[in-house]
Formats: structure tokens, sequence, C-alpha cells
């Protein structure tokens, strides 16, 4: 397990230390509403290489972002009331697509996600700095 502790202005090296320290490309963002994880998954897209506006898939559920020689899935599954919903938008087959996949509010789908993840807890301190815990999904 790695944890950081950060502010705004640290978020291009924490995710460049996520990207370097994470073993698996389904990453899942765990926090409250407004913690910051779509801030900090746009970040790591726009390190991986992504041109463009990175928008927060909240109503569509998911967004796709070509980069080289990859691609990056974003979904959002904040709304989601059954997990029947991801399943039918082909959840399983963007998961094992070998493609990165970064997924806030993995607990509303959590039957359905790999084992081969990492779990990505962001917390807001008192301080209004954020901790960052990565933990391997077991």
């Amino acid at each position: 397990m790695m944890k950081y502790n950060f502010n705004l202005q640290d978020l291009p090296l924490v995710a460049e230390k996520l990207l370097t320290e994470v073993p698996d490309k389904i990453l899942l963002f765990y926090g409250e509403m407004g913690v910051g994880k779509t801030t900090l998954i746009k970040e790591i897209a726009k390190q991986l290489g992504v041109k463009g506006v990175i928008n927060s898939p909240t109503f569509a559920l998911i967004n796709e972002y070509e980069i080289k020689n990859d691609k990056i899935y974003h979904f959002d599954f904040y709304r989601i009331n059954k997990e029947e919903e991801a399943m039918d938008i082909g959840i399983e087959d963007y998961f094992f697509s070998d493609h990165w996949c970064f997924i806030e509010w993995p607990q509303n789908i959590s039957s359905l996600l790999p084992t081969k993840s990492v779990k990505i807890e962001l917390t807001k301190n008192k301080n209004e700095s954020r901790t960052l815990n990565i933990m391997p999904v077991k």
C-alpha cells in the first residue's frame, strides 16, 4: 500500500507517481463527492497523452479517449441504479480490453469489478489537502 498527502498544486507529481507505481490498468477511484476523483483522473489522462478536453462521464456513464497506442475508458457509476445497467453497456468487454479503465464510484458495481485492479482511495483533510491511498484489490 502507498499513501500520499498532497495539495492541488502537487497533482501532476501525484499522477506521475501513481502511473509509475500501479501494476494494473484498471483503477478504481473511491471517495466522497467533491473530493477530487475526476480532477485526479483528468491529470492522469493528460500525462498519458490525452489532448483536448477531459470531461466527467456522469450522465454518459463512459467517456473514451485515444492516446498513442492505447485508449482510456473513464467510467462514472454514481447515477447507476442496478449493476445490469453496467452490463448493458458491455462493461466486461472494456475490463478485458487491456486498455486503461478509470472507474469512479466502483462500489456501485462491486460484484462486476475485476480482481486485477487497483483501489485508489481519496480523502479530504481538514486543511483542504488530500490523502491518496493506493492498494491492490484482493
